[in-house]
């Protein structure tokens, strides 16, 4: 049996912690409530939860509430403005004055002493930086644990992973720490524990949310939103989006606002269901049951759905190649005072980068041609492809990374996250909606892969399914089971 969003969790936060994000930004806009009164909630909200989750180590209150008295609504007329909201960074990007860990010992007394150019802009458009959000060591893995920090912890359950790379920004959310939090996704990293949250978990297309690397063509790993609700989530993508000359992959923003797909959605759409990518990851029974409900809601509610899939070749094998080039640019030039300390998996993905070959590249970048090309031929018939956001339920907070599925035995840490690859590996927009809760009370996360640059559709596509499941989720005070 799976329960639709539909619910209403425990919560003991502040009232204005249970509002959507925009309804918040609608009052500050108005100037119902203030900036320092919505800090006050936020920092209240974040004292009771956080020696229970650890979601956001580190808080930066002092910062916060200087910019709150020197905002400046110059810019209150962008569809972005986020008025004084509180928000989360995640602890992979850089905030000035701000310790900044990445996760990783060598690091963890990192100051920078400027800001990444997204964070520039987030604030810029009136989003207040209140802390940093955990995240497993360089964003490497799906359990947010470090030796900076620790672990975080699931909100509906204790004693289960957060999932990752974003795993603080979305429990953060979950618990009402924060109305909106910045995430970053390779492998899955907002999207797999957006799903395990119940939260809305949104990667961008390349360069729409564009942010500073070394590596500045390398175009996998992507920034993106979180929020409680598919209009949230577009509400700052709006805040992110926009042209930034210093970024090779940057790309302007639309000129019609995100949200405004969001605000006009309607339940006519088109969807293409591929429940395991034509056999390519495992999938837990009651997963494959709670995307088939939801999706049956869906066709009730006036849209259609048909069970198809294009072909993706080498899907995997080109996935690693590209994240093994990325892993070896990342970490070329770094110092050994850096790298000395990398946990195993993270030493052997850059092992594994520098040990392709040119074969292994170029085979990479035509196949992965290949999979573009089938899935823009297949979105001409589909609005959205849906399929799991993640195969299995979450699993217990000490297993490093998730080795069986359905009986499968999986041979390497990201097998279990072969869902994401698709996105990631096509440069396609993808989103996590949550669509249900399982008998024991955790959340289901269902994908949804959009056309080239298609986010205002797949905006769209995602509040219809929210719409028709019943959702979204509200905040809720955390579960707490295990030792």
């Amino acid at each position: 049996m799976v329960t639709p969003p539909a619910f209403s969790g425990h919560f003991s936060g502040p009232d204005l912690c249970r509002l959507e994000a925009h309804a918040v930004v609608d009052l500050l806009k108005r100037r119902k409530v203030s900036p320092q009164e919505v800090l006050d909630a936020a920092f209240t909200r974040i004292a009771q939860v956080e020696p229970v989750v650890n979601a956001m180590p580190t808080l930066c209150r002092d910062r916060a509430e200087t910019a709150a008295a020197a905002l400046d609504d110059s810019m209150k007329d962008h569809p972005g403005w986020l008025a004084g909201l509180p928000i989360g960074i995640k602890d992979l990007t850089p905030v000035q004055g701000v310790r900044t860990t990445f996760g990783t010992l060598g690091l963890a007394d990192n100051i920078p002493d400027q800001s990444d150019p997204l964070v520039t802009r987030i604030e810029a458009r009136g989003g207040l930086v209140v802390g940093k959000t955990n995240t497993p060591e360089m964003g490497a893995g799906a359990n947010t644990f470090n030796d900076v920090f620790g672990r975080t912890l699931n909100a509906w359950d204790t004693s289960l992973n957060a999932a990752g790379s974003s795993g603080g920004a979305a429990v953060g959310l979950a618990t009402g720490e924060v109305w909106l939090s910045h995430g970053s996704d390779h492998g899955g990293s907002l999207r797999t524990p957006a799903a395990y949250a119940g939260i809305v978990g949104l990667r961008p297309s390349p360069g729409v949310a564009a942010s500073s690397a070394e590596a500045g063509f390398i175009t996998e790993g992507q920034q993106g939103p979180m929020a409680r609700t598919v209009r949230d989530c577009a509400l700052f993508l709006d805040t992110m989006a926009g042209f930034q000359p210093g970024i090779p992959s940057s790309y302007p923003a639309p000129e019609t606002p995100y949200q405004q797909a969001v605000i006009e959605a309607t339940q006519q759409v088109r969807i293409g269901f591929a429940p395991d990518l034509n056999g390519f990851s495992q999938v837990e029974p009651v997963i494959d049951a709670a995307l088939r409900a939801a999706l049956a809601l869906v066709e009730k509610n006036g849209g259609v759905v048909v069970e198809a899939c294009p072909q993706l070749p080498d899907l995997e094998r080109t996935y690693h190649i590209l994240r093994g080039i990325g892993h070896a640019t990342a970490f070329k030039r770094a110092p050994d005072s850096l790298t000395r300390h990398f946990k195993s998996t993270l030493a052997q993905n850059a092992a594994f980068g520098n040990a392709l070959t040119m074969d292994d590249i170029t085979d990479a970048n035509l196949n992965r041609t290949t999979i573009f090309n089938n899935m823009a031929r297949f979105m001409m018939d589909f609005d959205v492809l849906a399929c799991p956001t993640v195969g299995n339920m979450p699993k217990a907070v000490e297993l490093e990374w998730v080795n069986e599925v359905n009986g499968v035995k999986l041979g390497n840490y990201m097998d279990w996250l072969r869902f994401a690859f698709l996105a990631t590996t096509a440069g396609l927009p993808a989103i996590s909606v949550p669509v249900g809760l399982s008998d024991d009370g955790i959340p289901i996360g269902m994908q949804l892969i959009g056309p080239p640059r298609g986010e205002a559709k797949l905006l769209a596509v995602a509040r219809a399914v929210e719409m028709a499941v019943g959702g979204p989720f509200g905040p809720i005070d955390p579960v707490v089971k295990g030792g």
